[in-house]
């Protein structure tokens, strides 16, 4: 039988999740949270399988409490809750370590259906909100893609990156799991952009502009 928590600091949204859990054949509400703190507070004493997590709060908000959470108690699963599917927490939810996230439109089996698919192992997004994922995770790689000098691609500055690790042509193919025909090309092409003549020159410019010395590249 799943143990449940549900957080949100809206009382009249939080008891009525309670409610609509308690109604549920097979699952038990453990306890309930007004906010982030007082989640990670009744994580540690009720150790639940699944947490409801509304992620706007005061004090401590759901991101960070799933982050929390998720670092000290890796057995409990969040499902993240937002009012908009098109909410700017969604992305910063899952990457602290969300399972699911739903809307709080959703009605009952939905939410029954998320807690087991995140006891399976698996992901639970509802359509609207995996849509607003993927558009999220593609600004995010179109931002940092425009913030790299001088046109180098992601795939160029993590080349680059590498080359400044001390890394040949061939370790380079191995790493990234492409040919060193491949890599060949990729140096070329950013020997070319950055107006490096050589491979020296190159590492020079990767410390210069922040792109070597273990930084995250795509």
């Amino acid at each position: 039988m799943p143990r449940v928590i549900v957080v949100d600091d809206e009382t009249l949204v939080r008891e009525g999740l309670v409610t609509m859990l308690e109604l549920m054949p097979g699952i038990e509400v453990v306890g309930s949270a007004a906010d982030g703190e007082e989640a990670v507070e009744l994580v540690a004493r009720t150790a639940p399988d699944v947490v409801l997590m509304d992620l706007r709060m005061p004090r401590c908000d759901g991101v960070e409490a799933t982050r929390r959470i998720r670092s000290e108690h890796p057995g409990t699963q969040v499902i993240a809750l937002t009012t908009h599917a098109d909410d700017r927490s969604i992305l910063s939810a899952v990457e602290a370590g969300a399972r699911g996230y739903l809307t709080k439109h959703s009605g009952a089996r939905a939410i029954r259906q998320a807690i087991e698919t995140v006891l399976s192992g698996d992901a639970a997004l509802e359509p609207s909100v995996q849509a607003r994922l993927l558009e999220a995770i593609a600004e995010g790689r179109t931002a940092r893609r425009r913030s790299l000098p001088d046109g180098l691609t992601p795939r160029e500055a993590e080349v680059l990156g590498l080359i400044a690790d001390g890394l040949s042509n061939a370790e380079i193919a191995r790493r990234l799991f492409v040919s060193e025909g491949t890599v060949k090309t990729h140096v070329n092409n950013l020997l070319s952009k950055i107006g490096a003549r050589d491979r020296a020159q190159a590492v020079a410019y990767a410390f210069r502009k922040g792109l070597a010395g273990g930084e995250d590249r795509e």
